[in-house]
């Protein structure tokens, strides 16, 4: 599916001006960019970009590494094998104190996670129930707690569960039980109903909810933890010194594809199904997964340092951290800032 005129006159035209200040021209070699990216929905912006074609037009020459965790992309940068970091916030400002210079150029996502309750969970939450009452009903009837199933401690997913449950719900920690695992794992549980709960994030909420229809959604992102921090765009030190440019036409194709999703779903998705999909689902499923209320879309980065922050202080109090982690030179926005003022 096409754009309409109107959105396609107004992508071509921010897109002409973003040409004609790329870093590159024809007798500049393209500035190679090396990403490493998980493979969520909140990464669709760098996935949009590539596929629309904007990266290269920018005079950048970008390559793809897909790992299955932050830590280990933060190990890659380290070590010289990738420049841009398309992940979770969390392991970033660990790895400033680590002495590893990097830096958040730009946010792609924020409240991804949700919380999803089973066909057996999920009619105590009937009509807007008490949190805290419907988990206490359940194990009343069930005779045991609800099992919840989320990644382990210290990542974005359990945080947002036991922020939720504990802060928001108040729910009575005997009546849920929080079982750590990975994020296949978890989706898979889900549909085996092997747990009766579990905090997800796109695609899996609409694959879920698309083979069990009995799957509800309970809570958005935005109940869980306002703002939360999801997936940014992060950037080595060093080859942002020497690449500023670069990461400025990084940042405004960012921008573009923020608009893309938004204003055209269809023809975003199936950049984003290219890169996700691998034949498991289809481009409609893929669209209604970036559209739906998991899937919250941003680039400003100065929109989640007070969330990042705030997510930070609870992890030390629930022994996720063991203390505070300065911020201080993690994030920089003077890329975004250049980018929108053009």
């Amino acid at each position: 599916m096409r754009p309409s005129l109107p959105v396609l006159a107004t992508i071509l035209a921010t897109l002409a001006g973003w040409l004609i200040a790329a870093p590159a021209s024809a007798q500049t070699a393209p500035i190679p960019m090396r990403i490493g990216v998980i493979p969520v929905i909140g990464a669709s912006p760098i996935f949009v970009a590539n596929g629309e074609g904007w990266l290269k037009e920018a005079g950048l020459a970008p390559s793809f590494t897909t790992f299955e965790s932050g830590p280990n992309m933060i190990q890659a940068l380290a070590s010289g094998t990738i420049d841009v970091y398309v992940a979770g916030v969390a392991p970033l400002a660990v790895a400033r104190t680590k002495n590893i210079d990097v830096r958040v150029v730009a946010a792609t996502a924020v409240e991804e996670m949700v919380f999803v309750a089973g066909p057996k969970l999920a009619p105590y939450f009937a009509d807007g129930a008490d949190k805290a009452e419907a988990f206490a009903q359940f194990k009343a009837k069930e005779g045991r707690s609800a099992r919840l199933a989320t990644q382990p401690l210290g990542s974005v997913p359990n945080t947002t569960l036991q922020h939720w449950l504990w802060q928001v719900a108040k729910a009575d920690k005997a009546n849920a039980e929080v079982v750590p695992m990975g994020i296949d794992a978890t989706q898979q549980a889900m549909l085996a109903g092997a747990v009766d709960g579990a905090s997800i994030r796109e695609p899996a909420l609409t694959i879920v909810q698309g083979r069990n229809p009995g799957i509800k959604l309970i809570a958005t992102g935005a109940e869980m933890f306002p703002d939360q921090p999801g997936t940014v765009v992060a950037v080595y030190g060093a080859y942002a010194d020497r690449n500023p440019a670069a990461v400025e036409a990084l940042v405004r194709s960012l921008i573009l594809a923020n608009d893309m999703l938004k204003t055209d779903p269809a023809r975003a998705a199936t950049h984003v199904l290219a890169a996700l999909g691998k034949g498991i689902i289809d481009a409609a499923t893929m669209q209604k997964a970036i559209t739906s209320p998991a899937a919250k879309f941003t680039v400003d980065p100065r929109a989640i340092v007070a969330a990042t922050r705030a997510m930070q202080a609870y992890q030390v109090s629930i022994g996720a951290l063991e203390k505070d982690v300065p911020l201080d030179g993690l994030f920089d926005s003077r890329y975004y800032e250049k980018a929108i003022a053009r």
